[in-house]
């Protein structure tokens, strides 16, 4: 993959040189072919070819007689040129400034060569212009003009160019080729890193792979993070396994035990050498141990419902005060509970929810019990209605702060429970039961200071 990459880079940008390549030389020729088949030439050499042109007004030509208009003299010195004045011969009939080495007959040749070569000097430029009774050359003296005479040979031109041309294609090749391969490695080594990355999450490999500077920085720092939150995930899941085996190993110990209890007192029975009364305690206890299974089995069934969301819930509008003081009442109204010391608080008379009654009860039920339950007789409880909350305290034993963060799962039973009567799965049920009516519940509890459980429920 990481060669692939690089050489699908090398390609497009081998693929670019061949075309600039082509586009340049193509430039090239037609910009020769222009200025072979074009007065091509500066601006400056331009002006000097219409000064010329013009200039053949400030001459006066009279029976072979030369003299030059003032003006004329006057932008001579200002171009710092000289004018020779020739008759249809070639003879020279007149001049200003003429310079000595200057010719006194011209030939149809002279003329050419003057023209094309600066045969006065090195700084000269010599321009013709001219009608039918005289020609006249002027000579600006400029170095910065130059006139160049091109020869051109299509056939030495395609030598030329195939014979240098593909040294230089071949050249440009070799460069380019070097430059893509390390300007490619650059990008393509950390998108190599992006895609190991990539596979490593695929294989459930969670490492870190170091951050590159640049285009890739952010890629490859959010493909870590995402590899740090799945490896924190796989723990949390395996922590989970655990838990859900242990739960299950002690799911399976609470059934053996009322079947246990259940077939032994059965055989009892089937025996048939007791007394009526001994048959009745038989019974009860056998009915008992029925009705513990039944509550585990419907509490396994609940927890799955829950955990799909599959309550189905029978919402009316209920008067939470109302609700939450029946429960009080019933709650002291049991044998066990009966010395309990509860109290119960509300700031009004009449507060307002759409819940479902059942399993609200419940809910709460489970909070108030597990007051009860795990803490000493003696424990203060206060149970406070408000308008969107019921909160239950108590000043008991408290929970350790390694087991509050875990009070919720539905697979824990905390470090400090010495009732181990019911299925561990109430609190998470409670939870559940909650958050299925919109509402939340949290609970904060310190050691020895004791317990407190708020729940918020959704207002109207």
């Amino acid at each position: 993959m990481k060669w692939r990459l690089t050489a699908q880079f090398l390609l497009s940008v081998l693929s670019i040189a061949i075309i600039v390549i082509f586009v340049n030389t193509t430039i090239f020729i037609g910009l020769f072919i222009y200025q072979q088949t074009t007065n091509f030439q500066t601006h400056e050499a331009a002006n000097n070819e219409q000064f010329t042109r013009e200039f053949e007004q400030y001459i006066q030509y009279h029976n072979g007689d030369i003299s030059f208009d003032a003006n004329g003299l006057q932008l001579l010195k200002e171009h710092n040129s000289w004018v020779q004045v020739l008759n249809q011969n070639g003879d020279m009939i007149g001049g200003y400034n003429v310079p000595d080495n200057a010719l006194e007959h011209y030939s149809p040749l002279d003329l050419i060569q003057t023209y094309k070569y600066r045969e006065i000097d090195q700084s000269t430029t010599v321009y013709i212009g001219g009608n039918n009774e005289f020609n006249y050359l002027i000579g600006i003296q400029d170095r910065s003009v130059s006139r160049v005479v091109w020869n051109f040979s299509p056939s030495s031109f395609l030598q030329l160019l195939g014979k240098f041309g593909l040294a230089i294609i071949i050249a440009d090749l070799l460069v380019t080729a070097l430059i893509g391969w390390f300007f490619g490695r650059a990008l393509t080594k950390p998108l190599y890193a992006v895609i190991e990355q990539i596979q490593h999450l695929k294989n459930r490999k969670h490492t870190q792979v170091k951050t590159p500077k640049g285009l890739y920085k952010p890629v490859v720092s959010t493909l870590n993070d995402v590899s740090r939150e799945l490896a924190a995930h796989d723990l949390e899941r395996k922590r989970l396994e655990i838990m859900r085996e242990e739960w299950i190993s002690n799911v399976s110990h609470d059934m053996k035990t009322p079947l246990t209890s259940i077939r032994g007192y059965s055989e009892l029975l089937r025996e048939g050498n007791l007394t009526k009364s001994e048959q009745a305690d038989y019974a009860r206890i056998i009915e008992k141990q029925s009705l513990h299974m039944q509550d585990l089995l419907d509490d396994l069934n609940l927890t799955m419902r829950l955990r799909h969301q599959q309550l189905p819930l029978q919402l009316q509008d209920t008067n939470i005060v109302q609700l939450v003081r029946e429960i009080v009442i019933d709650t002291l109204n049991m044998p066990q509970f009966e010395q309990a010391n509860i109290t119960f608080d509300s700031t009004t008379d009449t507060i307002t929810h759409n819940i479902d009654v059942h399993f609200m009860r419940r809910a709460i039920v489970n909070f108030l019990s597990n007051a009860l339950l795990h803490n000493p007789h003696d424990v203060e409880i206060k149970v406070r209605v408000d308008t969107d909350s019921i909160t239950i305290s108590d000043n008991g034993k408290g929970i350790a702060e390694e087991d509050l963060e875990h009070i919720f799962e539905r697979y824990y039973r905390g470090t400090n429970t010495e009732h181990t009567i019911g299925t561990g799965l109430g609190t998470a049920i409670a939870r559940d039961i909650i958050e299925a009516h919109d509402g939340t519940v949290s609970i904060t509890s310190k050691e020895n200071e004791g317990t407190t459980v708020s729940i918020y429920l959704a207002t109207l």
